[in-house]
């Protein structure tokens, strides 16, 4: 490939590509509408890991929450596991656990209609990061660096 729209975020160091971030998304928590954290001013990791936890997998979501998760020493309450967005939502609208995920992925309502709300937490919780990828040993071609011009000239 000569370019790629990827998880920048995802992207080891030692990954032999080349990687230029374009969208920097905060992760924050999710919970339902009328769940007790809202009434909080201030939530920390430790505050949640009592609570059920909703757990992520697709583009190794559960390895990023383990990198903010583990420097505590703490460990989420993992309920359940899933690869579907989706399935993440509808649980946590419906009350039956908590996440922390991307506001690029969030949306304020579930498929059956509930409410979704998301809190900053107090914890520094890295971004996902969005952006360009390609071998670093090979130049990029005309057209790989016209798109990545294009894409770079953009304010996301």
């Amino acid at each position: 490939f000569d370019l790629a729209i990827v998880l920048t975020s995802n992207i080891d160091q030692a990954s032999g590509l080349g990687r230029q971030t374009l969208l920097h998304s905060p992760r924050r928590l999710w919970v339902s509408s009328h769940h007790p954290l809202l009434q909080r001013e201030s939530i920390r990791l430790r505050d949640l890991v009592d609570e059920p936890y909703i757990m992520l997998t697709v583009d190794e979501a559960d390895q990023t929450a383990m990198r903010y998760w583990d420097p505590t020493g703490l460990a989420p309450n993992i309920l359940f596991r899933t690869s579907s967005v989706e399935a993440v939502r509808s649980m946590v609208a419906n009350g039956t656990g908590i996440c922390i995920l991307s506001d690029m992925v969030y949306r304020p309502w579930s498929l059956e209609g509930r409410r979704i709300e998301h809190i900053d937490l107090d914890d520094p919780i890295p971004t996902m990061e969005v952006g360009l990828a390609w071998p670093e040993q090979k130049p990029l071609s005309d057209p790989a660096r016209a798109f990545q011009e294009l894409a770079t000239s953009y304010h996301y």
